[in-house]
């Protein structure tokens, strides 16, 4: 296992479209629940918190997970029903948290193969996102 931020080129095409997918579904989720907090709750703190976790979720191989995205041929790509039954804002900021704290796991799990500085880059997002899980969402429902 590497110690370096490099992805080795013996991850297969359909492990880059894994990571692909849950860097944006990681990033996605944050960025619901950062806007919430910036836009709706005006909370600098909250928001500048969940901004830099988003800004975290990066790595340096970009255009090689670009080269295999496939989007278009996601077998689960078509909305299902639970994705359109949101209650209120709560079940919003829920349903990102789990997105974004999943995605995180995957990540964290997949980099274990190649990168131990990515590996725990995810893990330390995801511990993150709980800690703020808690705290956001106990005080929504005040």
């Amino acid at each position: 296992m590497t110690t370096d931020m490099s992805i080795d080129k013996q991850l297969s095409p359909e492990l880059f479209r894994v990571i692909d997918a849950n860097l944006n579904r990681l990033k996605e989720g944050i960025r619901v629940v950062e806007d919430i907090m910036r836009y709706r709750d005006n909370n600098k703190e909250l928001s500048s918190k969940l901004k830099h976790l988003r800004h975290k979720a990066r790595v340096k191989e970009n255009q090689e997970l670009l080269k295999h995205r496939d989007s278009i041929n996601d077998v689960l790509r078509p909305t299902t029903n639970s994705e359109l039954n949101r209650t209120d804002i709560k079940s919003i900021l829920t349903a990102n948290f789990k997105r974004a704290q999943e995605s995180s796991r995957v990540l964290e799990e997949l980099y274990k193969l190649q990168s131990a500085d990515y590996s725990e880059n995810f893990k330390y997002i995801r511990y993150e996102l709980y800690n703020l899980e808690k705290e956001i969402l106990l005080n929504e429902s005040e």
